[in-house]
């Protein structure tokens, strides 16, 4: 393949149709009944890992409580006479608070409205969402639940970083990082993670990189073990750094990588190199 080739396969992978998505009708498609919440994981970020159900979802709620992470693309698939409710769920940034979320989809089912909670990723992996299914059905509130593509799946996928590999590892763990080292007993035992799993994949961890590095190597992993940092994954705007467990703090430093991120640890981030697809070589 000539250098042109490549180079064109770059653009082709990163430029976003201008060509709306196709109305898609297939048979066996559930109706939203008036009264209900649907819950549906938006995937990572690409429009095109949206699955057919939350499609089905989006043309047919008309009221729809979304977080930060669902990009406008996704939202412009709602029906035109839909009311969308912002309830932002981003770490630092100005968000409603549980409660107020679960109160509002209860308010919104039982005042008969078709009822879409929509969440980025997937809603019973580190999303809440089994909170807000205990508190629909204490309220006697039908629901149905609808699974996303989650980032420590898809976003690796896109990296070029194998969750898994035959040849690597037979295990991979998934852990949220947000309280690490917070001055609290620890809610993960990171010794029996570290001593456990080959690879390791951690969400919401941006800016307890260095506490959780630390953990990790007092329990025995190593300074050198691979680690790689993937933000705004499945976007144009995806960046991949890699480097060694010991740095990892100062990789996303010296990169400047903001959240969402997610984050990997093991032999798998070596596959990167290679395996990587989707945008520009790892950083």
């Amino acid at each position: 393949m000539s250098a042109d080739d490549k180079n064109r396969q770059e653009i082709i992978r990163l430029t976003l149709s201008d060509s709306p998505m196709p109305d898609i009708q297939i048979d066996g498609m559930p109706e939203f009944a008036p009264g209900w919440v649907w819950l549906a994981g938006a995937g990572p970020g690409d429009p095109g890992l949206l699955t057919l159900h939350a499609v089905n979802a989006l043309k047919q709620a008309d009221k729809v409580v979304y977080d930060a992470l669902v990009s406008e693309d996704i939202l412009s698939l709602v029906r035109p006479d839909a009311e969308l409710f912002y309830a932002g769920k981003r770490g630092g940034k100005p968000s409603w608070n549980q409660q107020d979320i679960t109160d509002k989809l209860i308010e919104l089912a039982k005042t008969g409205h078709r009822v879409l909670r929509l969440k980025g990723g997937d809603p019973f992996v580190f999303g809440r969402g089994g909170e807000e299914a205990q508190a629909l059905v204490a309220a006697d509130i039908p629901f149905r639940m609808i699974p996303g593509i989650s980032a420590g799946v898809g976003g690796l996928g896109y990296a070029g970083i194998p969750a898994t590999h035959r040849d690597v590892n037979h295990a991979v763990t998934f852990v949220t990082g947000h309280l690490a080292g917070k001055g609290q007993a620890e809610l993960l035992d990171w010794a029996s993670i570290a001593n456990a799993s080959p690879v390791i994949v951690i969400y919401m961890a941006m800016s307890r990189l260095a506490v959780i590095a630390e953990l990790l190597m007092q329990a025995g992993r190593s300074a050198d073990e691979p680690v790689a940092i993937v933000t705004h994954a499945t976007t144009p705007r995806q960046r991949i750094a890699t480097g060694r467990l010991a740095e990892a703090a100062k990789l996303a430093e010296q990169h400047n990588l903001e959240p969402p991120s997610i984050i990997v640890i093991g032999e798998v981030v070596n596959l990167a190199e290679t395996l990587n697809w989707f945008g520009d070589k790892p950083l």
